[in-house]
């Protein structure tokens, strides 16, 4: 079995690099998930609990990047049994809710994988997302993103 590189051995890419060599270089992808896995709506009900809708083209994303041996996450700054459901059920590897500073679990995520920044990705849609999209080496948001981040 081939050994993983270490961070230090993995090169930086330019700043013209393109999205595609970027994004061949993940090995951890990681996911924010109002607006991200979930269309951003929030549902509650009468007792409080909140439900949310998240998108089957999502799931499947997630499971295809698992399908080749991209490693997945979440961080995400809700905290919600619904969304460690929805981890559990793609098989989402590591977990980080309630988190009010990404850029920590982000830290942490890279100690306990021993990956390196320039070889994860993120996807966010918002504020919060940005410290963490401009430290991986790979960003993405969807489109109905907030334009600062997109």
């Amino acid at each position: 079995m081939a050994q993983k590189p270490s961070p230090a051995s993995v090169p930086a890419l330019g700043p013209n690099a393109s999205s595609a060599q970027r994004a061949s270089r993940v090995r951890l992808m990681i996911f924010d998930v109002d607006g991200v896995l979930t269309d951003g709506s929030l549902y509650f009900g009468a007792d409080g609990d909140a439900m949310k809708s998240f998108n089957s083209l999502g799931g499947h994303g997630v499971k295809m990047l698992q399908s080749i041996g991209v490693q997945t996450a979440i961080i995400t700054g809700r905290k919600s049994g619904i969304v460690g459901a929805r981890a559990t059920e793609l098989g989402v590897t590591h977990l980080y809710q309630g988190v009010e500073n990404k850029t920590v679990a982000l830290a942490e995520l890279l100690e306990k994988t021993g990956i390196s920044a320039a070889e994860c990705g993120y996807m966010g849609d918002d504020w919060p997302d940005l410290a963490v999209m401009r430290r991986c080496g790979f960003a993405a948001a969807p489109t109905n993103a907030h334009p600062e981040v997109i």
